[in-house]
């Protein structure tokens, strides 16, 4: 694989916080990540992967970084080159009835257990996990910093968009295809015309349709 020199510093850099944990002795350790904390509507995801020590993937960075084309190509990658991953996500009626920050922590924690590999230790992006029951550590802007966590980044990321594009199918109204259930100045208007559809989390847009009513 050509890889220019730059990307291949870049892409050694970014392995810095596994290699630091594989030079303790542990023998396998996955990158954690979550897409869909803030949107209005859908659910949220998260992903949990593994890849081959050292491995170097050009491109993989933190997925806000990257165009949708960029991610989708580079997820696929991810997937083809990982020992394991996998892929979980909550929805939104469950978003409402235990909020969105438990919501999060329970899509992590079913991604690290639907692993056919059981790490050793976990690099999540974000804040600890104070429920979670495998050793992790939380690395503030880890999805920019950890190639593990950028990698899952990716993964969740691209699922949560295919979601979303194909909820825009059944809901075209909503737009949901250009701006993935956040909440754009369309998707408001939207909701001021519509009112909620059946995958909105209805927490998040109370105040929003309040506001109009």
């Amino acid at each position: 694989m050509d890889i220019s020199d730059a990307e291949r510093q870049r892409l050694h850099t970014l392995w810095r916080h596994a290699e630091a944990l594989y030079e303790q002795g542990f023998k396998a350790v996955a990158g954690m990540d979550e897409a869909g904390r803030g949107p209005l509507a859908g659910p949220v995801v998260a992903a949990c992967v593994i890849l081959p020590r050292g491995i170097l993937i050009p491109g993989v960075n933190d997925s806000k970084k990257l165009s949708a084309k960029k991610r989708s190509a580079l997820s696929e990658v991810i997937k083809q080159e990982a020992l394991c991953y996998d892929i979980a996500s909550v929805d939104e009626k469950t978003i409402d009835d235990i909020n969105i920050l438990n919501a999060s922590r329970q899509a992590m924690a079913s991604a690290v257990h639907g692993l056919s590999i059981r790490p050793d230790h976990v690099l999540a992006d974000g804040l600890p996990l104070p429920d979670a029951d495998f050793p992790h550590t939380a690395i503030v802007g880890g999805d920019a910093s950890c190639i593990l966590i950028a990698a899952a980044s990716i993964l969740a990321k691209t699922y949560r968009d295919a979601l979303m594009d194909e909820y825009d199918l059944a809901y075209p109204e909503y737009g949901f295809k250009r701006h993935k259930g956040y909440g754009t100045a369309a998707h408001i208007e939207a909701l001021k015309k519509h009112g909620p559809c059946p995958i909105h989390r209805q927490t998040f847009i109370k105040k929003i349709i309040g506001s109009y009513t």
